[in-house]
């Protein structure tokens, strides 16, 4: 009964956002680097937080660290939707909001070296969940696969977070994708929505990975890391300033110059994260490593094969657009 009352409230929290966000016109307008159409809702993923909250509140205030990285998050992710902010701001909030959670972690009682490697990891993941989040359904379905995934560890195989934090996420994912995970999508999750959801993501990782001290359970995040990272790389090899906004990842060449269905390539990237990790789960633990080297091998050549068929149609969409 707790968690119906939690989705009802979470459903009622998502409408008076919408109610807001029309009434002072916080919204997302197409522009040449969109890859939709539409004037929508920005900020529709603020309910990620408000899940974060509940189970806050109701729960004897755990984890009140993490609680307080994902309100400095949310606050300047938020912000940032409504009047955009210099990225000295925001990264510096996101700098301390990671210090939170790594406390949280306790991560300071090891060597300096893992809040090194740690920064510099859990920065990509937050920033990469943001980049991918540019097609309806992507962010709230992939992550929908994520979480999902934790709760089978933390149910069938060992505890390693509070399952009631999972619940509570998985509810904000489903109100989430209900507005979102269509070809006409009432509203997109802004900042506050891709930063929010990946920084609790970040979190249950961090929390498996310091439990176990096994570093393969970042095949969880395999099928966004590839994207992520080898779209880097080929911007790069391109002499271009990656910290420019583009349209440059896989599944925004599936969506726009291939014009496969926003459905669509959503299903595919949660499909294909599905499998790698019910693949890993599989393997694991006898077989992992070989099993981790074969698929991101395999993914990164899915990858490339793409880029060299396609990437033109990007090229000349470019062109004729006078760009």
């Amino acid at each position: 009964m707790i968690y119906i009352f939690f989705f009802i409230l979470l459903l009622f929290a998502e409408l008076t956002y919408f109610w807001i966000a029309d009434r002072f016109n916080i919204i997302d307008k197409p522009n040449q680097r969109s890859s939709h159409k539409r004037i929508t809702l920005r900020g529709g993923g603020i309910v990620f937080y408000f899940g974060v909250l509940l189970f806050f509140l109701f729960n004897d205030f755990i984890y009140p660290w993490f609680f307080t990285g994902i309100t400095l998050i949310a606050a300047i992710s938020f912000s940032d939707d409504i009047k955009p902010k210099s990225s000295i701001i925001r990264l510096s909030v996101h700098f301390i909001a990671m210090l939170f959670m790594f406390y949280q972690w306790d991560l300071f009682e090891m060597p300096w070296y893992f809040t090194l490697f740690a920064l510099i990891v859990c920065a990509g993941i937050l920033n990469a969940w943001n980049f991918m989040d540019g097609i309806n359904g992507i962010t709230g379905g992939y992550s929908l696969v994520v979480i999902a995934s934790f709760w089978y560890i933390n149910t069938f195989k060992m505890i390693f977070v509070d399952n009631n934090l999972i619940y509570n996420m998985l509810l904000a994912l489903i109100v989430f994708n209900f507005f979102n995970f269509r070809k006409k999508a009432k509203c997109f999750a802004g900042d506050v929505g891709a930063i929010s959801i990946a920084f609790m993501i970040v979190f249950s990782l961090g929390l498996l990975i310091i439990k176990t001290g096994d570093f393969s359970y970042l095949i969880l995040l395999s099928i966004y890391g590839i994207d992520s990272v080898m779209t880097v790389v080929h911007r790069l090899m391109r002499h271009e300033n990656i910290f420019e906004a583009h349209r440059k990842h896989a599944y925004q060449l599936l969506a726009n110059e291939l014009q496969i269905s926003h459905m669509w390539v959503a299903g595919m990237y949660m499909i294909f994260q599905a499998l790698v990790t019910a693949g890993f789960f599989a393997a694991h633990p006898y077989f992992h490593w070989y099993y981790i080297i074969s698929v991101l091998s395999l993914l990164g050549l899915s990858y490339t094969m793409l880029m060299k068929k396609y990437f033109r149609l990007h090229v000349s969409a470019i062109r004729d657009d006078g760009n």
